[in-house]
Order: C-alpha cells, then structure tokens, then sequence
C-alpha cells in the first residue's frame, strides 16, 4: 500500500476541512505559479477537497477592462495638475483606450487572434512612451511575423497604462509584482504593517473584492496563501487582514519560496495578526499534520516545520519524526480550477528567454525535489528545497504529463528543477519518443560535460526547445571559488552541442562576487562576448550577486574574504549587507554589461571595445580574442567503450532487393525526405537487425553486444565505426549516450 493510501486509511472519518489556496497577486501573466496547483494534487490522495484561486490574474482582467480603465481614469481625472506629460497623453487618449482595452485582452488571451492583423498596422492602438523604442524594433529583431509584432505592440500598450497606473492610483503596482520594495531586505515588520493599516486603494480593493467572492462561491475552512517572491507578500497580508475582520473562524496559512527562505529566523508576533500558520519548505507532511490538529486529531506541539504565535511568542514547531512525504506519492499537479484561458500571452523580445517565460502558456513541472550538484556557494544549499535531492522516476514524470496534459489540453512544459539531472532527462526523452506523446519543454540545467551532442540531440528529438544554465562568473578561478564543477571551456562545448541539436541556450551571468576584481569582470565580459559572436550563446541575463545567510558564503564568509555588515533583524533575513575589500567596486559595471548583452543578444557590438561600453575606466581584457574558438577545437571524438550505451531514434527503414546481385537497399523515411543506402546484403541485415535491438522502443544496450555481434560475423568494429555507412546513421538518429 502506498503512502498516500495509508494516510487516507488512518484518518477516519476523512478529514472534513475545505481549503481554498490562493496565490496573492502579482506573478505572471502568462501562467500560473504552481505550487498551489502541486499541494491541490496532494490534497487529492488524500481525499480532502481543495480550491485554488490565482488573484493576480484575476486582478489584472478586472483593471484591464473597460470598466476598471474608465475608474483608473476618473481617478486621474482629479490629479490633472500633477501629470507627466506622457500620463496626461494617455489621458487625452482615454477613449481610444477605453475602445481599445477589451479587444486587446481577448487578443493577448487568443481568444480573438483575428485582430491581430489590425494591430500590427500600427494605426489601431494609441500609443504613449513606451512605443518610443519602435524605432529600433527591426534593428535589434529583425522582421516579425504579424501575430508576434501584433502582441508586441499590445504589450507596449498595456505597459504604457501600468506607467499611467503606477504614477496615479497606486506606486506600488507592477505586471508581474505588487508592492515588491516591502518584502524586499525587510529586516523589521514597521514599514509592512505602516502599509496594511493604510486605507485601501483601488487595486486593493479589486483584490479584495475578488477575495470576497472566492469565501462566498467555496466556503473554505482554511485559506492557504503561497507567497513564493516579495512581490506576492503585501497581498496575502492584505487579504489576511480581511479574512481576520470579516472571517474569523477562517484559518489562514502561509507558505512558498519567499517564507522558505526570508522567514527562518521569524520573531515577529504581529504577523500573526494577519495569519494563524506559516509552514517552511515542501508543504504536504507540514499541511496534513496541520489539517489533523485543526480537526482535533492531534495537539499543536505536533506541527511540522510551522511557525505559530503561542502565549504572545513565535514558536517554530518542528515534528522532525514525521518524514516528509516522497516525491512519488504527492500526487499530480492539479490545474483544474484555474482559468487557464485568461491567462494574457504577452511578448517580451528584448530577451529570448524571457519570452519564453512571458509567452504562451506552460505546464510547471518538477523532475527531481533538490539539486543534484548541491555545491555552489552563492546558493542556499542548507536549505531544505535544495540540498534534499529525490528524483521521480521517467515513468512516473511520464504519467504526470499525460495526466497534465488532458486536464489542461496544453502540451508545453517548464520543468522548474534547480538543475534538471542529465541521466533523468535521457530517461524522460526517451519514454516520451516511446509513449508517442508530443511535448514542447525547457528547463534549467548545468553545463556539465554529461551533455554530449548525442544526448542533446536525443532531448531535442523528445521536444526539448531551450535550456537555461549557470555560467556565472565566466572565470576559471571564479568557478573554482563557486565551486561550480564546470570550466568555461566546457560550457563552450556544451552549449555548441545543444545549439548544434537545435535548443536554445540561455546563461545566467552573475558579477560581483566576492573577490572578483575589476580586470575578472572585464575578462568575464569578454569570454561572454565570444560564446555570442561564436553562436553558442543565445541569450543571457547579468545579476549582481547578493550574499543570502543560507549559502555557504553568508554562513562562511570568513572564507571568502568579506564581512557581514548588517544584523539580523525581527522579520525578514535572507540577504546579507556584506564588504568585499578586495574585490572591484562592483557598482561601475552594471549599466555596461547590461548594454554589451543587448547588443550581444542582437547579433551587433561584437567589434566595439570593451570599454567603450562602459562610463569609467576599466581595464582592456587580459583573455585571447579567440579563446573560445580554441576551446571549441577541444571537442573530443566519440568513443566507443563498452559500458556506453546505444539508441537509434529514427524510423525502422525497409530493406528491399537491391539492384546489384549480393546488395540490399536500406530505405529510411525520415520527416522531410526518404534516402536509401545500397549495402551487401547481409550487412544490411546486420543493420537493420541492429537497429531494432537498439530502437527506443525498446530497453537501452549497451555497445559491447553490439561489438561482439559484428565482429563475429565482419571483422573489427572500428571499421564499420569509421565507415560511411556508419556516419549515415549517426547523422540520421543512432546516438551513443
């Protein structure tokens, strides 16, 4: 009997608690964050009925809308003197935007993909500051399709109103964030609770009028907010402070990456004013302890990693003798209450990247719980979602899809791993070849040497598009320090083996770190430089690094040569104030590397100095011009050792009488073309035979059968290795693993 089974069979009768999960407004537009849709899924094995609500989009259709523009605007109306210019122009333009407003909406939510063809006119949206950059669209993009540049546009459009939003009804308000700067490095609760007992304005109270109709429609026992970024925490207190008021027999939970990290060390009692429960880390043993003690079944001491306030104190109960529920048994995700079709597509292609996560929308899915590295020390790898590594395996992942899929009727995946395991990832591509099923999916990963060209070419025959890696710092003795296990000559070579198969490769690019100089910084810039003009690279991103107190570096950084400098404080305490002496002054270099990037992005700026990018002085890189290139000339010949595997992922050819006596035709029919190779007949056979053993139907061999057959029969393997024949297969789909 599985876990889940044995949970359900003990709780008798079965739990009775209603729980309404909410996702508290802003994450993305294009999809919903998971978590509330994994925890659903758990609730599910165990039979306790779940809702789940993502405010955050909701919120935006009801701003986003002829009604909640004409009230943006009557809200404008009475601060007309206090106007930008480029607000009081949105202003004038208020009746094209309110003709406007609706037709869009549906358009970004391909519900009227027809007015596509109107919009990327250019004539039909009025346009404020934000069109500004137009002028350089074909220059960095080149020529859009209608649909793209159409949604490109509508893009521009709304976020010319979010300017007229943030500057007249609300500073606090962003697309994909709400009141960030409060859960931002918040050592202390003043300046949060100081926001909450202000008077609610129009944003919140279209949240909180959204809240009042989901506790009407579900009638929930418990409401469970996941918070996983600061830009999500003033709502979810803002709705607690509600629920408090107007529900107090309301139980109110808290949960996701933003507690699991910034609240550890949580002293402060007032927070409990707005929720009853905050729980760290995977929330389904913590949940379902919780669920037990609100039903009676259990007494409060027994919680599991759940912060409470008792006799006016924090208390952080940890029943460390109830394990945490294996990834195998906590069920599948489960989207089904979520307005999947709402969700607005919108077109960021400044990066390509972060078009990915901003268009279209994608199933979220986890391969493996934790990092399966687990050693870099800018990461928070003492902490529970990192450093406890349990993989599910292919089989399983795939029912998940399958599952996922008809329930939601979208093929697209993002698989939210840390860094996605390569051996699974070989085992998933293959069980979706076998199952036949048509996936499109992404992921983050490592650059390691385990990506091979042939196992990036597998992934991609599977329906990997893109994937996105830690380059860092792009410095030897950086990556050493990090303890990143890769050399930049390697990430060279793997990001060519996946550009080679056709997926797209994204690095994430880190300045700052402790120690790094300022000529490491000019020389990482320039390594960056050369994977993009080299075509291996095709987008990237720079972040400044930032100590957090559960890495190595902020719980050592004696060993890094810097110095803590802020305190911990009551509420908050994840990002550390630290001093480097003897790095660079990190604060030159931001404004420079982001531009070079966006040059780099396009395909331009290649030959422009290094410098030039920059407002001050800094040095000229000290790394060959060509260094990348040479390092790409390593790339090492397949071997063929025993212990490798072997797997051909095309079709089964026909073999068919050849037209020479003593020859067979091998006719092979791929997507685009059929070929055939004309061979001796009995070698013919031997390949075709070959290629059925080693078929992805069926289970993966290994080389050595295959060497001892041929040989018996022809001779020495490095011949047929090193033959024409041999070459065919490889470039049509025999891959060595």
């Amino acid at each position: 009997m599985i876990l889940s089974e044995l949970y359900h069979t003990n709780l008798t009768p079965i739990l009775t608690n209603k729980v309404l999960f909410i996702t508290p407004p802003l994450t993305q537009l294009n999809t919903p964050y998971p978590a509330t849709a994994y925890l659903k899924g758990y609730l599910n094995t165990l039979g306790v009925a779940s809702n789940q609500v993502d405010l955050g989009i909701e919120m935006i259709l009801e701003l986003f809308s002829k009604k909640g523009l004409s009230d943006v605007f009557q809200t404008v109306e009475a601060q007309l003197d206090e106007l930008s210019e480029n607000s009081a122009r949105i202003f004038r333009l208020r009746k094209k935007y309110l003709q406007t407003i609706d037709p869009v909406i549906a358009f970004l939510q391909d519900k009227n993909p027809t007015l596509a063809y109107t919009i990327s006119e250019g004539d039909f949206l009025p346009e404020a500051s934000r069109f500004e950059q137009l002028e350089d669209l074909e220059w960095a993009f080149g020529t859009l399709g209608i649909r793209d540049k159409a949604r490109y546009y509508a893009t521009l459009y709304l976020e010319d109103l979010g300017d007229l939003i943030k500057e007249v009804v609300d500073p606090n308000f962003g697309f994909s964030r709400y009141a960030e700067r409060l859960g931002l490095s918040a050592s202390t609760f003043d300046e949060m609770e100081e926001a909450l007992q202000e008077p609610s304005g129009m944003i919140d109270q279209i949240m909180l009028d959204l809240l009042e109709k989901k506790i009407e429609r579900y009638q929930p026992t418990s409401i469970a907010f996941s918070v996983p970024f600061p830009g999500n925490l003033y709502g979810a207190f803002k709705c607690g402070q509600y629920i408090k008021k107007h529900y107090p027999e309301i139980k109110i939970w808290m949960g996701g990456g933003y507690p699991n990290t910034e609240l550890r060390s949580l002293k402060e009692a007032r927070v409990f004013d707005y929720v009853d429960f905050i729980v760290l880390d995977d929330g389904e043993a913590p949940i379902r302890l919780l669920l037990e003690y609100l039903e009676g079944k259990r007494p409060i001491h027994e919680l599991k990693r759940t912060f409470v306030r008792l006799d006016s104190e924090v208390k952080f109960l940890n029943n460390s003798s109830v394990k945490d529920i294996s990834q195998r048994d906590t069920g599948t995700p489960d989207y089904s209450d979520l307005f999947l079709r709402d969700y607005l597509s919108v077109i960021e292609i400044a990066n390509p990247m972060h078009r990915l996560w901003s268009d279209g929308r994608w199933n979220k899915l986890t391969l493996a719980h934790g990092c399966y590295w687990g050693k870099c020390t800018f990461c928070d790898i003492s902490l529970d979602y990192i450093g406890r590594y349990e993989p599910i395996n292919a089989e399983i992942l795939c029912d998940r899809i399958e599952e996922i899929m008809a329930q939601t009727g979208q093929n697209g995946f993002h698989f939210v791993d840390e860094a996605a395991p390569p051996a699974l990832m070989r085992d998933l591509a293959i069980e979706i070849l076998r199952r036949g099923l048509t996936v499109v999916w992404w992921t983050n990963i490592r650059f390691e040497s385990s990506f091979t060209a042939d196992l990036c070419r597998l992934l991609r025959a599977s329906g990997c598009i893109a994937v996105s890696g830690g380059l860092e710092v792009a410095s030897d003795r950086l990556l050493e320090l990090i303890k990143k296990g890769v050399t930049v000559g390697q990430v060279a070579r793997v990001t060519n083996h996946f550009t080679q198969s056709g997926i797209m490769v994204h690095a994430y690019l880190m300045y700052g770190f402790p120690t790094q100089t300022a000529q490491e910084t000019i020389d990482s810039l320039e390594m960056v430089r050369q994977l993009f003009e080299s075509g291996v690279l095709q987008s990237g991103f720079w972040h400044r690094f930032a100590m957090t107190a559960h890495s190595p570096v902020g719980l050592n950084p004696k060993d890094f040569s810097v110095r803590i400098m802020s305190t911990e404080g009551s509420f908050a305490n994840n990002e550390l104030q630290h001093e480097d002496p003897t790095g660079g002054d990190h604060e030159l270099f931001g404004e420079g590397l982001r531009k070079s990037l966006f040059n780099y992005m396009h395909g331009v700026g290649f030959d422009i100095p290094l410098r030039d990018w920059f407002d001050s002085k800094v040095p000229n890189p000290s790394v060959s011009n060509t260094y990348i290139l040479k390092e790409l000339e390593k790339e090492e010949a397949i071997s063929y050792k025993d212990q490798k595997r072997i797997i051909w992922i095309g079709e089964e050819p026909e073999l068919l009488e050849g037209e020479n006596a003593g020859f067979a035709d091998l006719v092979f029919s791929g997507k685009k073309e059929d070929f055939a190779m004309e061979i001796p007949t009995e070698l013919a056979e031997w390949v075709l035979g070959l290629l059925q053993e080693v078929s992805y139907q069926e289970s993966l061999k290994t080389i050595r059968p295959i060497r001892e057959s041929y040989e018996e029969e022809f001779g020495d393997f490095e011949e047929l290795t090193s033959s024409e024949v041999w070459e065919i297969l490889r470039e049509h789909g025999l891959l060595v693993l």
